[in-house]
This record gives structure tokens, C-alpha cells and sequence, in this order.
């Protein structure tokens, strides 16, 4: 229910994701739903957050080792993938939550998730051959510039502005990394 309850974030947004689309998509019992989400829909929005930053950070912990070049490539990969798999329909069920919620307890799990990402980044930057300062910096980078490419090839249908968005980080990462 939680992964079907990421799919939905990423797909259509917090407000289209309800307990009766979760159920739809999973074909759960609707009595598991208020079994495992007492206190309702945040709660279930909660866990969703916390499963999509834990699958972001393993699958960058997958590449721990990688120059900073690599780690950079690896993560533009994971959203292109997103994109292009979906046909443009799915985004980050993180921004999603995000943009939308009006909850201090769902801003606080989407915070929590933003911070690991870009802490986990940063240390795998850092062992890329980044100093720290500029792992931090280029991690919340990659981070907002990623997002915001999504959102654009998302809005034109298109794979176009992410390419575009990634040839440039890409570029900027290999530029930091090589000696002077």
C-alpha cells in the first residue's frame, strides 16, 4: 500500500492520492488500510515519504566509490528513468508532498528526506573527489536542478529540458574535478 501510495504522489499529486485510489491501484482490503493507517491519509503519506527517500538514498548508496562524475551521472539517471518509464507521468512524490501539503508533520518527513538526500550526496561527492564545501553546494545543486527538470519534461511531454538540465551538471561536475 505504501509503494502504491508512491506511485500515486509521484503520478497525480497528495490531493488525487486517496485511500480509495491506493486501494484501486494495490488491490488491498480496505479494512488493511485502517488497520496499518489509523490515524489516516497523513499517516499513509508519511510512510510513502519516508519509503521514496530510503529508495533514493540505496540507490545511491549503489555507486558509494564512484567519482564525483559518475555519482552525478547515476543520480540524473535514476530520474530520467522516472520520467521516461512513466511516459512523463511521474515525478518525485517528495516535491509533490511538498508543493501541496498544508501538514507540519508531512513537511517535516519531506524535509527529512531533502536533508538525507543531499547529506548523502554530499559525502559521496566528498569521496569523488569534491572538497566538502563544494560537495554540499553541488548536492543541493543537483538536487533542485534535477527536480526542477523534471517538472519542465513533465510539463512538455518531452525528455528535451532534463537533457538539457543534466548535460549541463554533468559538465559542471567534470569541470570541478579536473586538475587545473
Amino acid at each position: 500500500m505504501v509503494g502504491g501510495a508512491v506511485q500515486l504522489l509521484a503520478r497525480r499529486g497528495l490531493h488525487a492520492t486517496s485511500f480509495s485510489e491506493v486501494l484501486a491501484l494495490t488491490g488491498a482490503p480496505r479494512g488493511s488500510l485502517y488497520h496499518h493507517f489509523p490515524e489516516g491519509k497523513d499517516q499513509m503519506v508519511a510512510a510513502a515519504v519516508d519509503m521514496a527517500g530510503a529508495f533514493l538514498v540505496d540507490a545511491l548508496d549503489r555507486k558509494a566509490g564512484a567519482s564525483a562524475t559518475e555519482i552525478t551521472q547515476h543520480f540524473l539517471a535514476i530520474w530520467r528513468a522516472v520520467l521516461t518509464r512513466s511516459e512523463y507521468q511521474s515525478g518525485c512524490a517528495v516535491l509533490a508532498v511538498t508543493v501541496a501539503t498544508d501538514s507540519a508533520d508531512l513537511m517535516s518527513h519531506a524535509v527529512t528526506v531533502f536533508r538525507a538526500w543531499r547529506e548523502r550526496l554530499a559525502q559521496l561527492l566528498e569521496q569523488g573527489g569534491l572538497p566538502a564545501a563544494q560537495a554540499m553546494r553541488f548536492a543541493i545543486t543537483l538536487i533542485a536542478s534535477a527536480e526542477g527538470a523534471v517538472v519542465l519534461s513533465r510539463a512538455e511531454q518531452s525528455i528535451e529540458p532534463f537533457d538539457a538540465v543534466a548535460t549541463q551538471l554533468i559538465d559542471q561536475v567534470r569541470r570541478m574535478t579536473e586538475p587545473p
